[in-house]
């Protein structure tokens, strides 16, 4: 497969962060390789990145806040081929914009970079756990552990140099972020999805070009079949919750090969921002087309908006778990569609 004889270079554009530049550039190498497109990295500030860098906090709904830049410049002309992480997307479809790809996805479990080589489990009472995500720090405190979970801001070196300072005995960290940069030596433990299950599509890129470009046909040779349904499944079912539900999310999608073909996994988690009250689901269903996967996406969600998702901070405060011990009130069903 070839470019287009008039596209000599194609401009890809990238946030300014070392995360961002060098999964772009992995994805630009990928293009260089694979298509045989040369290829130029084009930095762009967005609102996020303004935000994170001044240590204000975000305004409202985080959502597609280090998005929205990189989509305005592709609407312009600017750049070629937008590389986001996955998980910073809106669910809702952007007019002139087509996701073209979803490469394979890096282990999306979260770590930890604790003092002293230390788990959380050997973290004591009391210790500080610093993380900017609403979804990490109801989960830690679901754990059960009397950790004090603070919030914190900033790129990798900024979070990480929070531990190395005092300021923080740990923070939980992306692993595909830590992966990608070259620093997986730094963590001292990767938690397990029962333990923490990661934000919808965490450890996957997306590729989006304009909507009429014929790059979209070129570029769909680097998608993962696999891990795009994945995403879609995780994605739909963010998007059902998101209608009536505010609460930290958590979810992660599998793919696996059943007695009959292929099977989509999708395992949930809606908490209450306390931890005090979690509900876990999963659901699976054979994978005979993306569409499928979203439908197993939306059903899952509205089965646990059902169950109450969207009232988990108004429970009453004799229904929430008062032992820390043991960690919260938790509500688990396995659901299998057909």
């Amino acid at each position: 497969m070839t470019a287009p004889t008039d596209r000599r270079t194609l401009r890809v554009g990238t946030r300014r962060s070392l995360l961002a530049t060098t999964q772009s550039e992995h994805v630009a190498a990928m293009v260089r390789e694979r298509l045989g497109v040369d290829t130029v990295l084009v930095e762009v500030t967005t609102d996020g990145d303004l935000s994170q860098a001044a240590g204000t906090p975000l305004q409202g709904s985080a959502t597609g806040v280090f998005v929205g830049a990189l989509r305005d410049a592709l609407l312009a002309g600017e750049v070629d081929l937008a590389v986001h992480s996955l998980k910073d997307l809106p669910t809702s479809p952007e007019p002139g914009i087509a996701l073209v790809a979803v490469p394979p996805r890096e282990d999306p479990r979260d770590v930890v970079v604790a003092r002293d080589g230390l788990t959380l489990g050997e973290l004591p009472a009391g210790s500080t756990v610093g993380t900017g995500s609403p979804r990490r720090a109801a989960q830690l405190k679901a754990l059960g552990l009397g950790l004090d979970v603070v919030a914190i801001r900033g790129n990798v070196d900024t979070r990480i140099g929070k531990v190395r300072a005092g300021g923080c005995d740990a923070v939980v960290l992306a692993r595909a972020g830590l992966a990608r940069i070259g620093r997986l030596d730094e963590v001292t433990e990767v938690l397990d999805p029962l333990q923490m299950l990661p934000a919808p599509g965490q450890g996957a890129l997306a590729l989006e070009c304009r909507a009429d470009d014929p790059l979209a046909d070129l570029l769909a040779a680097l998608d993962d079949p696999s891990t795009h349904a994945a995403v879609v499944a995780e994605r739909a079912l963010l998007a059902t919750l998101e209608g009536g539900c505010s609460a930290p999310i958590g979810a992660l999608a599998e793919v696996a090969e059943g007695e009959d073909g292929p099977e989509v996994w999708l395992r949930a988690t809606v908490l209450s921002l306390d931890g005090a009250i979690e509900l876990r689901r999963s659901a699976s269903a054979p994978l005979t087309d993306r569409a499928a996967a979203a439908a197993l996406g939306a059903e899952l969600a509205r089965e646990m908006l059902a169950e109450g998702a969207d009232r988990l901070d108004s429970v009453p405060d004799a229904h929430r778990s008062t032992d820390s011990t043991p960690g919260p009130t938790a509500v688990s069903t396995e659901v299998h569609n057909a």
